[in-house]
């Protein structure tokens, strides 16, 4: 399967996703010459500009909107990229100073000069890109990405949809940064987009009206059910756009899979860290153990969520409890491990699998049922077989049969259950009724 794996331990913002696109982009010159030419109108022009990161050669996407390039002139962790909001509607200069951030605010200059821009309210960005000369596909695809961020904003501010107002300036930026990774992706045509847990930085980051947490409240509302981390570094690696993008178009969130890759694309932000500053996109076909035509067999394939912990203070009764509660709830499956932990201590590991949205649920199930104080996820990705159960006739007694198929296996076995029923009622050994099984029938219904 055509697949396009976005690795984003320094975060992602659009112009750094664009980046990562362009590189995959199998007729760059065409992308630039397409993107430039609908956006003229917008009086909005975009360079692709070669840049070096920790001696990795990679693309920094230079959007001009308006005359003004991105970002203005003040070093960011990322070049700006998000039209960020405002919950009232009217014309009026802003005065921007070196430490306003585009949250909040719209656009940052670092030059701490005043510049008169206006603000346009949700329908009127979607007008604008309903007006360019693209595909309605992309047009589509770029509009649900603006709802994504309009949504988020409206969440935070506590209003509508059709009250948020985006800052001019700072929505062409935004609007460059969507449209030009609608495009890419139109053109590279992935069959699907994958995506790593997203590193958001750590720290604060100061706006027109405050101070505010990394990630900020917009993309922190955009990352809902999306696994991301703080790390170490003091930055603000993560926008509103970036996470909008990667919401719209990535279907799972995890480890990079097998894959055989063809072509690798680095993103590039403006700020340089010890870490190299990108976005890495991997443009590949991923593993299939199935012809395409049978595809469909492993429709069951799956992510589950394992929750574990350490217990060194528990009696056996009370662990066997805990993990029959747990089973009883619904887990996946329940099992403990002997380890030893620090000062000698023989301990158990309590794992628990269970579905990613049953998280809370297990994770409260745990606390209340051990005496641990913290539990660790891990994400993994499941290949299984699926399943169905049928019924045979024995002279003892019917016995139920799981039959399980997919990856070209076929594989037939009998519910122990069943098996020891009979056994028990009929006084029988267990190999008489599995030798029974061989001369059975489907039970009458």
């Amino acid at each position: 399967m055509k697949t396009i794996y976005l690795e984003c331990n320094m975060g992602a913002a659009g112009d750094m996703l664009m980046g990562a696109f362009y590189e995959l982009c199998p007729d760059k010159e065409l992308f630039l010459q397409t993107i430039n030419e609908a956006l003229a109108p917008l009086d909005i022009t975009i360079f692709a500009d070669p840049v070096t990161r920790c001696g990795v050669l990679g693309t920094h996407m230079r959007v001009v909107a308006a005359g003004e390039e991105e970002g203005g002139h003040t070093e960011h962790a990322h070049s700006h990229d998000d039209g960020h909001t405002h919950d009232h509607a009217h014309e009026h200069p802003h005065e921007h100073t070196h430490d306003d951030h585009t949250h909040d605010n719209g656009h940052m200059h670092g030059d701490g000069h005043t510049h008169d821009h206006f603000h346009a309210d949700y329908a009127s960005i979607l007008a604008k890109i309903y007006t360019l000369p693209l595909p309605d596909e992309i047009k589509e695809d770029a509009c649900s990405i603006y709802r994504l961020i309009g949504e988020a904003e409206a969440k935070v501010h506590g209003t509508t949809l059709e009250q948020i107002h985006f800052h001019e300036v700072g929505t062409l930026d935004a609007l460059a940064d969507v449209v030009g990774c609608a495009l890419l992706v139109h053109m590279i045509a992935p069959e699907q987009i994958l995506a790593s847990p997203v590193h958001v930085g750590n720290g604060f980051v100061r706006c027109a009206h405050g101070v505010l947490p990394v990630p900020a409240p917009a993309t922190a509302e955009l990352l809902c059910g999306i696994p991301y981390y703080t790390g170490s570094v003091t930055s603000e690696l993560c926008t509103p756009t970036g996470a909008a993008i990667l919401r719209y178009y990535v279907t799972r969130f995890f480890p990079m899979p097998t894959m055989t890759t063809t072509a690798i694309g680095y993103g590039m932000g403006t700020k340089e860290f010890e870490i190299a500053n990108c976005v890495r996109a991997f443009l590949g076909d991923t593993i299939s153990y199935l012809p395409v035509e049978d595809e469909e067999t492993c429709s069951c394939d799956d992510v589950v969520l394992s929750i574990s912990c350490n217990l060194d203070d528990m009696t056996g009764e009370a662990v066997g409890l805990a993990t029959e509660i747990l089973t009883a709830s619904g887990a996946l499956d329940v099992w403990t491990t002997p380890i030893q932990m620090k000062k000698n201590r023989p301990g158990i590991l309590l794992t628990c699998l269970c579905l990613p949205e049953e998280r809370e649920k297990f994770t409260g199930l745990i606390f209340l049922h051990t005496t641990t104080r913290g539990v660790r996820y891990q994400s993994f990705e499941r290949a299984k077989l699926e399943s169905t159960f049928e019924t045979r006739e024995t002279p003892y007694g019917d016995v139920r049969l799981k039959r399980s198929v997919g990856y070209g296996i076929e594989k037939v076995k009998p519910e122990f259950e069943d098996l020891k029923e009979i056994v028990q009622k009929n006084g029988c050994s267990l190999a008489d009724v599995t030798q029974s099984l061989y001369h059975s029938k489907p039970a009458r219904k």
